[in-house]
């Protein structure tokens, strides 16, 4: 009241514009009326009228309420702004104990799972996820909501109708006051089934490329492949021709028997590497969803050197080994990283063909580990590239050579990402370009 008497007001001012009809009713009716509003000077008033029969007059009472009222007004705009945001999102908002029972969800239910708001209340979220994801995700929830308070998870959750939809979750613990323990669970949901469908088939589209390409360079290869099986099926038609002569012979003594049993000894090593390398060529063209396996990074590298060795002889390149001992096991699909490790040493055998055309030239290939990585290495003595091309190289389409379609290391890229690593293209500094591969390490083997 001082603000307002120090503004020049009259009290006479500040009562309601209806002031003489309040006191009239108070005095007749001999009830009270309260909270009654006026504004003056930016102030707020809230007046009550109180009857005195006994001296047959009103008791007018006035207080000022612009705090009070601000602050009402500010939760009266807040609670709109609530109940707005709440029943228009397209996300569900619910809130659980945390056991899972729903104690309150937002209308998106109803959109979302089909379900109306009052039909979610009380029960469980058990009864509505994969049987798969059930157990693992209750587990989980109980764990790192206590433990940290807030978990983002996807999963697979039933609409009414029955089917299954994918749901990305965050949730947030709310905790009691003074013992800390979770009370309450807020979760905002989100359908992202279109986003899982979409991955899916990129995924998919990835591998049929993938095979598309390892079908071509399979034709690349063909020469080196053809010479590799003849070996084995001239040194097949050499051990029976001599076990067919010396299998004449065998009236003349049990030696001739002895040569004969070598010689078929001979013909069934030499099938079986035959048979090892159909297998490795039938492996490299798998077709079908990737398969992830826990296992030494070594052997893939040892596979994809023999696939590409004729073709590295023809151009007088060899490739030196460097492998560390005791090195950790990767998580990947050995198909997918056999292909980046033969496009890697492929780029290194073209690269040094093209600055060594007539002469012979070397590929070092190195295996360590670092840090919680493995690393794989490619050093060629080819004629390097620029910074620019250095830029460029994982491009799609881009490349350097004539024949080339420019997709093999953009895709051996994208593989490689794929597993939780990178592929960089680095320059030498004798000349020459460093491809290096790196994974995330995985169980030391024994």
């Amino acid at each position: 009241m001082q603000r307002l008497r120090a503004n020049g007001t009259e009290p006479t001012d500040w009562l309601p514009t209806n002031h003489d009809a309040l006191a009239s009713a108070c005095r007749q009716q001999q009830r009270c009326i309260e909270d009654v509003e006026s504004q003056t000077a930016e102030r707020h008033l809230l007046w009550s009228y109180i009857p005195q029969p006994a001296l047959n007059a009103v008791l007018v009472r006035g207080r000022d309420a612009t705090n009070s009222l601000r602050l009402q007004h500010q939760a009266t705009v807040a609670h709109r702004l609530y109940r707005l945001i709440i029943e228009n999102t397209t996300d569900l908002i619910s809130r659980h104990t945390p056991d899972g029972i729903f104690l309150d969800a937002s209308p998106a239910a109803r959109t979302l799972l089909g379900y109306s708001p009052e039909q979610l209340r009380g029960s469980s979220i058990q009864k509505l996820l994969h049987p798969q994801d059930s157990d693992r995700l209750s587990e989980r929830y109980r764990r790192v909501l206590e433990q940290d308070g807030y978990l983002t998870e996807t999963y697979r959750i039933q609409h009414q109708n029955g089917h299954y939809l994918w749901f990305e979750t965050a949730s947030r613990a709310i905790r009691e006051t003074y013992t800390g323990s979770v009370i309450e669970v807020v979760s905002v949901s989100r359908d992202i089934t279109a986003r899982i469908h979409s991955e899916e088939n990129h995924r998919r589209l990835q591998d049929e490329l993938a095979h598309a390409a390892r079908l071509a360079t399979l034709g690349e290869l063909a020469s080196g492949i053809a010479h590799e099986l003849n070996q084995p099926l001239a040194a097949i038609l050499n051990y029976a021709s001599a076990s067919q002569r010396y299998l004449s012979g065998a009236q003349q003594g049990p030696a001739e028997l002895d040569k004969v049993e070598q010689g078929l000894a001979r013909i069934s090593e030499q099938a079986e590497h035959a048979a090892a390398v159909i297998r490795r060529l039938r492996g490299f063209l798998r077709k079908g969803q990737r398969r992830l396996q826990t296992l030494a990074p070594a052997q893939l590298l040892r596979d994809a050197v023999n696939l590409c060795a004729w073709e590295a002889s023809q151009h007088q390149v060899s490739v030196v080994e460097q492998c560390a001992a005791d090195l950790p096991q990767v998580q990947v699909d050995p198909i997918l990283l056999q292909q980046v490790l033969l496009n890697l040493l492929r780029n290194a055998i073209e690269a040094n063909r093209e600055r060594h055309p007539q002469s012979a030239s070397q590929i070092i290939l190195q295996l360590d580990s670092d840090g919680g990585l493995v690393h794989i290495r490619v050093f060629d003595q080819g004629p390097g590239l620029t910074e620019d091309q250095r830029q460029r190289i994982f491009t799609p389409f881009y490349t350097s050579k004539p024949e080339g379609l420019g997709l093999g290391l953009s895709m051996s890229q994208g593989i490689v990402e794929g597993f939780g690593g990178g592929l960089e293209a680095l320059p030498v500094d004798a000349g020459g370009l460093c491809l290096h591969c790196w994974l995330p390490a995985g169980s030391e083997q024994p």
